[in-house]
């Protein structure tokens, strides 16, 4: 007999999250019975909700703005969970004790570089907007991805220099460099081939950007509301948008995968129907 299992996405805001119901495509293909659900948490709370599980509870899914509290939750990293400093991913573990702790995992740079591969964008010069934790992510998949140079854009100086130098030290061939939306001049960009924002909606509404970089492709991690302010924006100056929902799919692939397997690249049995089934339960939404 099947065990039941519990899961859920952590966040908040979280209401609007769509990993309940892809998750759940997946497990139906893959006949377990096992549950899903949205929990909203903040970073106080994420200890104390993680203590209080019962062992029905299998593992977490983990957005914003909890990625680098579960980060310092847990007691194992996968190595590009260690190498970013951030996780999205949490599965449990018990010791010959008994003990339950967590492992963190980070399936965003997997998820996102996945889905910018899908979107054939050129990457030479990658230009980051915001420098949170998914940006940390992004500047990881376009070093995966083989760009050239790296360009972050914040609102502050001090965080954008802080992510330049964690891609450098992980990667010393790669050109990286640090601007603030109010300092950044034009002629810096001019060899822009694509934007990855990582802003949320709200953020993006009123800011200033260059010009030119509205004609280069976009992809941008929001996905709800679509079109988003910034792919609005993108629109009217004629050039591509894509929204982050196949980052969300490719992540929650290997999220499944850890779920099942502990291990993000050991394939399901049923990988490409899973993938295909999750897809559609976002299409259908």
């Amino acid at each position: 007999m099947l065990m039941h299992r519990h899961l859920a996405v952590l966040g908040s805001p979280i209401s609007h999250s769509r990993s309940p119901r892809i998750q759940r495509a997946a497990y139906e293909v893959l006949g377990l019975p096992w549950e899903y659900e949205a929990i909203e948490c903040d970073v106080p709370g994420l200890q104390g909700l993680l203590e209080t599980r019962s062992e029905a509870w299998l593992g977490f899914s983990v957005t914003m703005p909890l990625k680098a509290e579960a980060h310092r939750l847990s007691r194992v990293l996968d190595p590009v969970a260690e190498d970013t400093g951030v996780v999205n991913t949490m599965l449990r573990l018990v010791d010959a004790a008994g003990k339950p702790s967590w492992a963190g995992f980070n399936t965003d740079v997997a998820g996102l570089a996945a889905a910018l591969r899908q979107a054939e964008l050129d990457l030479s010069h990658v230009v980051v907007l915001g420098a949170g934790a998914t940006a940390v992510s992004a500047v990881f998949a376009a070093r995966e991805l083989g760009a050239a140079r790296v360009s972050v854009l914040a609102r502050r100086y001090e965080p954008a220099a802080a992510l330049v130098t964690k891609l450098t030290s992980k990667a010393s061939t790669i050109s990286a460099d640090a601007h603030t939306f109010a300092d950044v001049e034009a002629e810096t960009l001019i060899s822009a081939t694509a934007v990855v924002s990582t802003l949320p909606g709200p953020a993006a509404q009123s800011l200033e950007l260059p010009a030119s970089l509205t004609r280069v492709p976009l992809f941008d991690v929001a996905y709800d509301p679509w079109p988003s302010p910034l792919a609005e924006r993108w629109g009217a100056a004629g050039a591509a948008s894509h929204s982050g929902l196949g980052m969300l799919v490719h992540q929650a692939l290997l999220q499944v995968r850890i779920f099942v397997n502990g291990d993000p690249a050991i394939p399901l049995s049923k990988d490409k129907e899973v993938l295909e089934a999750m897809f559609q339960a976002v299409d259908n939404g």
